[in-house]
């Protein structure tokens, strides 16, 4: 099934309304559409060790991987709590996680809540790769 930018992101959005971020209220969510031609939601997950959170990209990769995926071709986030510009990128141990995945696109939700498409050589030009 394909689906436009925005309905990546209303995806996105929905699947926030989950995150678990009584720490930061930042609560995020992600989708990611495997090869299968199938949807994978996640959400950021904080804990009081803040390193031991999870992000929302990670958990919805974690998700398609449980699933069987091997090639995730699209990944939307959404913050729903975003009170400055640019706050749902993913981070930078989320797009090295996207390239091992080899994501070709990566949409993002703008302040305006309009999709910011990006290939994924402009958010990781030089990312990590064994083969």
């Amino acid at each position: 099934m394909t689906y436009t930018p925005e309905e990546y992101l209303q995806a996105a959005r929905s699947v926030a309304e989950n995150a678990y971020a009584p720490y930061s209220h930042f609560r995020v969510g992600a989708v990611a559409m495997g090869d299968d031609g199938n949807l994978y939601r996640g959400v950021n997950v904080e804990n009081a060790a803040y390193p031991s959170g999870v992000c929302a990209e990670a958990s919805a990769i974690s998700a398609a991987v449980t699933a069987g995926v091997r090639k995730i071709e699209v990944v939307a986030v959404a913050c729903i709590d975003a009170t400055q510009e640019d706050q749902s990128y993913p981070c930078g141990q989320c797009r090295q996680r996207l390239n091992e995945f080899r994501v070709e696109t990566v949409i993002v939700a703008g302040p305006d809540g309009e999709p910011r498409i990006h290939s994924f050589d402009e958010l990781l030009p030089f990312g990590f790769r064994f083969s």
